[in-house]
């Protein structure tokens, strides 16, 4: 069970642990997921992908595919619309529409191995699979590249004639953008530094690890309405890239997001959706496709490798004086790395005055990356979580103490200028000073125990709620955020808490892109902040409608109404009276249903986590047991305590696999050697070690329950809670993710070298 500090006692349904809504369906399988939908007469849709990581398409010959006895339709990228290489705004990054009609169906080069070439539908799944063998595509094959550090070569292969430049990002080598934030006077900060610690790291490229593969089902009407079934994290989003990539009005489009098998940030950008779109539109059907594991493996958007630099000095005084990083992320095939977040997430969570963050989005011959769980933040805490730890220990310092004299706190600043509401990094930091696993002993050879702390703001964005009261006195919820995590409970219980009734009496669901007009997508830890708010505010509008409703049925001023817990009185006459149920069934017959509305944009809140980690590490080969793990977060109010475990367990664990096991692993010819789970190691149930808890809340003050982002933050630190372990149990530093058997050994060798 977790352990929560400060546990407020003012609700009676925040804070509480109701059943998930929708855990019977899903742990009997009868919950549909976009893989589970099939129309009457739909076709089977396959994807012909490239088997190089980078060549030029001289031509695509289908003439026999299309031939093939139940084969119903065929497209390649002639088969889409002429568009201008122009932006397209999003809430997490420009993406450029090229690149993105490119991403879906290759047009003049490919740039990855596995990116889509050419796609058909037919009768059949296995007609469809031998009917892509008929394809012919002539490719001219170009030299790969395959690490930034290679790709930033003077006489590096060049995948694009131009990358896009802006206000924050120039382009500064053929397949490089630079960024570069500062504040302060480094220079000065580092000559007042007693200590100056400075290293280099690597890390890998990584999956996701969701458990459902993508998937969709399209259906494109005669009129050229299309109905979009898919597993996505943002209908809207959705909606938005296909309407621009196949250029057709928005209002001809709807998405309905499907139960979502987890996403993690890797369902944000449309792949299949536009494909099926064509091939429905020409065979006059439906078109279902979806992908193998290995397609996903090797053709999605998986999180980014990365060379990191960072040097920081401090004082004898223990303060942190400059931090200077120097980092180049993998874009993959198109630009679009996450180098802003990651110099804002580098020293982020400390209040360091002097700094300064250099960074590259370099295109290499890998898929195009994706969003994972506070995208660039557990590679560039694994890089400074590190150097804060050498210089606690150079400097003498507890290292929970040294961070304590240097967290940010409120009115503090970031690299970017951007002042910090209430932070709870002291709490943080207290409640893992005093919990019992940072004083147990640790006794035996070659064991180790490590701390980090980190964050990642997250909680803006627009959101909608629709409550709608039924006359039998119970609650029908919308919203248009997908749920990723049980957000329809969450959301629901502070809509209940605001009416004072039961969350029982709610039924939560999600509306498709034709429902409330916009809301951003479920990522970025904001869908319980934001979308919460705007139930609570839906609530609000409720109340206020009743309100006025039971002032005309009794003939009084509105002023003259009260309502607490769930009932209705009149202030001068206390024999008006009505409970929210009888007024409900009052409301047909009285000028009818009653919806309460609110769309709002959330603010950006940046949680502190942290982690205690014990690891023994065998020196004879390589291999680190994780012993013990602690994490403590402030999530600002636990609305519901279980599901914000499992969020911090969930966190944990990913990271767990970030750190020891998971890497992308490529041929020197750019091909994906490891395209299974069997040989893609994400962590399993054995894998995995039991994960204490430590629930801090330090109530938001922007929020009407205080909630902060739980999902993301939680993901920074266990790469770097480890590699401190890994040093305190055999003194060796380890600069390279995943901290696997191999890295281990060479690191030992290298420092005995």
């Amino acid at each position: 069970m977790a352990t929560t500090i400060e546990r407020s006692p003012e609700y009676k349904v925040v804070g509480t642990t109701p059943t998930r809504t929708d855990a019977i369906e899903k742990v009997t399988g009868k919950a549909q997921y976009a893989a589970d939908i099939y129309l009457a007469g739909n076709l089977y849709g396959k994807i012909l992908r490239s088997p190089h990581a980078h060549a030029r398409i001289k031509s695509i010959d289908v003439s026999k595919a299309r031939t093939l006895p139940g084969v119903k339709a065929v497209a390649t990228h002639e088969d889409f619309p002429p568009i201008p290489d122009a932006v397209m705004a999003r809430e997490n990054e420009a993406l450029n529409l090229r690149h993105l009609r490119d991403n879906v169906l290759a047009s003049e080069k490919v740039l990855y191995e596995g990116q889509p070439v050419a796609a058909l539908a037919a009768d059949s799944p296995h007609v469809a699979e031998e009917a892509l063998s008929l394809i012919k595509v002539e490719y001219e094959v170009l030299k790969p590249v395959m690490t930034v550090l290679e790709a930033m070569q003077p006489d590096a292969p060049v995948l694009h004639e131009k990358l896009p430049s802006g206000a924050t990002m120039e382009q500064t080598h053929p397949n490089a953008r630079r960024l570069l934030l500062q504040s302060g006077d480094i220079e000065q900060g580092f000559r007042e530094a007693d200590v100056i610690v400075e290293r280099e790291f690597t890390t890998a490229m990584v999956h996701q690890g969701y458990i459902e593969p993508h998937a969709t089902i399209v259906d494109v009407k005669r009129d050229g309405r299309m109905t979009v079934w898919t597993t996505t994290q943002s209908a809207y989003s959705y909606r938005d890239q296909i309407s621009k990539i196949l250029l057709i009005p928005q209002s001809m489009i709807k998405v309905i997001p499907t139960e979502c098998g987890g996403a993690f940030g890797g369902k944000e950008v449309a792949r299949l959706e536009p494909v099926a779109a064509i091939l429905s539109r020409k065979a006059g059907k439906p078109v279902r496709i979806a992908m193998s594991r290995a397609e996903d493996l090797s053709a999605t958007g998986p999180a980014p490798g990365c060379y990191i630099k960072v040097k920081i000095g401090a004082n004898k005084d223990g303060r942190i004086t400059a931090a200077d990083m120097y980092f180049a992320y993998e874009a993959g095939a198109f630009p679009g790395a996450p180098v802003v977040q990651a110099a804002t997430l580098g020293m982020g969570r400390y209040n360091v005055l002097n700094q300064r963050a250099e960074g590259y989005d370099v295109v290499v011959n890998r898929p195009k990356q994706n969003s994972y769980r506070a995208p660039g933040g557990p590679q560039i805490h694994f890089a400074t979580e590190q150097l804060v730890d050498e210089l606690a220990e150079k400097l003498g310092f507890d290292p929970i103490e040294f961070r304590r004299v240097n967290a940010a706190k409120e009115g503090d600043r970031n690299i970017q200028g951007i002042v910090y509401s209430r932070l709870g990094g002291e709490e943080v930091l207290q409640a893992m000073r005093k919990h019992p696993h940072y004083t147990a002993p640790l006794e035996g050879p070659n064991r180790g125990r490590g701390i980090a702390i980190g964050f990642k703001p997250g909680g803006g964005g627009v959101s909608w709620c629709n409550i709608s009261v039924n006359p039998d006195g119970t609650l029908s919820m919308l919203s248009g955020s997908p749920d990723m995590s049980g957000t329809r409970l969450t959301t629901a219980m502070q809509a209940a808490e605001t009416l004072g009734l039961p969350v029982e009496l709610f039924s939560s669901g999600v509306g498709d892109s034709d429902d409330g007009g916009f809301a951003t997508g479920s990522w970025g830890s904001r869908t319980a902040v934001a979308t919460g708010a705007a139930a609570h505010n839906a609530a609000l509008d409720i109340i206020k409608k009743m309100t006025e409703r039971a002032a005309k049925i009794w003939g009084i001023d509105v002023e003259d109404v009260s309502y607490d817990e769930g009932v209705f009185t009149s202030r001068s006459d206390e024999s008006k009276r009505s409970t929210f149920k009888e007024l409900a069934e009052k409301l047909n017959s009285t000028g009818g249903t009653i919806i309460g509305q609110a769309v709002l944009e959330g603010v950006t809140i940046p949680p502190v986590a942290g982690h205690i980690i014990d690891v023994e590490v065998d020196p004879e080969t390589g291999k680190i047991d994780i012993l013990r793990c602690t994490v403590v977060q402030d999530v600002g109010r636990a609305i519901h305590p279980d599901i914000v475990e499992g969020q911090l367990q969930g966190g944990t664990i990913q990271g767990i696999g970030f750190a020891l096991t998971e890497e992308y692993y490529y041929t020197s010819e750019g091909r994906l050697a490891n395209k299974s789970l069997l040989d893609y190691r994400m962590p399993v149930a054995l894998d995995a070690p039991h994960v204490e808890t430590v629930i801090v809340e330090v109530p938001n003050p922007r929020q009407p329950y205080g909630v902060k982002p739980v999902g993301e933050s939680t993901m920074t630190t266990p790469p770097a809670a480890i590699a401190n372990a890994v040093y305190k149990a055999i003194g060796v530093r380890l600069s390279k993710l995943p901290m696997s058997p191999r890295n281990v050994l060479e690191a030992i060798w290298e420092q005995k070298a």
